[in-house]
């Protein structure tokens, strides 16, 4: 009896990640949005298999609300344009190798004149489609109906079954980079305390690089995040949950450059010192402690941007403001210790200097006070667009709505009265 308790649980468990999966929820919500058409076009259309409904079906059904009120339109438009042209030659001319070839470069250039911008090559698609099946006369037209029929299934099935808010997938994302920044961070400051050949800390300047690719990943879950919380009923405050996290990205985006850039100093320190170590052992040991506390850090950063403000995020700031006045007291230590060893041994200080500055923008970039300031900036801004976009939906909104980032005006009236937490010099 445990046992099918627990593959019941497994499965239930497996089932709830899929669900999670934006590619298994296009299927699904796909697959029945396009069924769902055929049926009510086999109802209304004379056609005895009108495969148009469930293709248009297929080309308006999108993951996001947002992205079918943006897209959905101009798919419509493809999708029809491309019907009619084909209907045209099919009553006028039928189907042959010239009038398939003219069919395309009109579906083309018709494209282009109803302005359906990314979607110009679905009109002459649309068009192949229906050319090889359309009948001469009247049932021809039939293919517009069951268009519209796709058309309308599909946005019924966004507007009646919400696409689900992808802001879990974008959180997760968010702190995976920051974990691999920290690992990073922790193979470099291991390499810089011992004895490091110039070929190993090329190789962490290559793995620096790469994380730009994880940027990239993470910018494309933070989209489709920022796209499912516009125009979604389910969802307060998206304005708000898309700048905390878009401003967060753009720190550790920043602080992966910076990683790089201390990545390329160690490199180019390793060529000159070979076979010598990078640094005097105090400095090599100051400067691992550091990187460490740095990217233990990144990673809290990271909690406090994923953190839902309206659950509060007061015990994942106070653990970024401790850890920051650590690792201040840590790199105040440092540049001690680079100070004497300059002052005994010039050799090289090019390189001691970028690495405590590039040590000192990290810390900048995390510091909370500065955090809070470029999160007001971007609200304000957000909220001034906004309403100079839609100034009469912005006025009605105001009349029903309940306050919005209360959170946000209290943190910033209380670090007026009391001045935010510095870490040491």
């Amino acid at each position: 009896m445990r046992d099918v308790r627990d593959a019941w649980a497994q499965a239930a468990a497996r089932i709830a990640r899929w669900r999670q999966e934006p590619e298994v929820v296009q299927a699904v919500r796909s697959t029945a949005a396009a069924t769902v058409a055929y049926v009510v076009a086999l109802r209304l259309s004379p056609e005895p298999a009108p495969l148009t409904a469930p293709l248009t079906a297929l080309l308006v059904v999108q993951v996001t609300l947002y992205a079918t009120l943006t897209t959905g339109v101009r798919r419509v438009n493809s999708v029809v344009a491309g019907v009619v042209i084909a209907i045209a030659f099919s009553i006028l001319v039928g189907l042959t190798w010239w009038s398939l070839a003219l069919i395309i470069l009109a579906s083309l250039a018709v494209g282009h004149l109803v302005r359906v911008r990314e979607f110009v090559q679905e009109v002459a698609i649309s068009g192949m489609l229906v050319l090889g099946v359309t009948q001469v006369g009247s049932t021809a037209w039939a293919r517009v109906v069951e268009t519209l029929i796709g058309a309308a299934v599909g946005l019924a099935t966004n507007l009646f079954i919400a696409p689900p808010v992808w802001l879990g997938a974008a959180e997760e994302s968010i702190e995976g980079l920051a974990r691999r920044i920290r690992q990073l961070m922790l193979r470099v400051g291991e390499e810089a305390a011992g004895q490091t050949p110039a070929a190993q800390a090329a190789a962490r300047l290559h793995e620096a690089r790469r994380l730009d690719h994880d940027i990239v990943l993470v910018d494309a879950a933070l989209r489709q995040a920022e796209d499912s919380l516009k125009l979604n009923p389910r969802v307060r405050e998206g304005l708000l949950h898309r700048i905390v996290l878009r401003t967060g990205l753009d720190t550790l985006e920043i602080v992966t450059v910076v990683l790089r850039v201390i990545s390329r100093t160690l490199a180019d320190l390793a060529k000159e010192r070979e076979p010598e170590p990078l640094f005097e052992s105090e400095i090599g040991a100051t400067l691992d402690r550091l990187l460490s506390e740095i990217g233990d850090a990144v990673v809290s950063f990271a909690v406090l941007v994923t953190t839902d403000v309206s659950r509060s995020a007061e015990s994942a700031e106070a653990r970024l403001t401790e850890e920051l006045v650590t690792a201040g007291a840590t790199r105040d230590k440092l540049a001690q210790l680079l100070l004497e060893e300059v002052q005994r041994d010039s050799r090289q200080w090019q390189f001691h200097g970028a690495v405590l500055t590039e040590v000192n923008r990290i810390l900048d970039e995390l510091d909370i006070e500065h955090r809070t300031r470029r999160l007001l900036e971007e609200l304000d801004r957000g909220t001034r667009e906004q309403r100079e976009r839609n100034p009469r939906l912005a006025r009605l909104w105001d009349l029903v709505r309940e306050p919005r980032f209360t959170q946000m005006r209290d943190l910033r009236r209380r670090r007026n009265r009391t001045g935010p937490p510095r870490r040491s010099r």
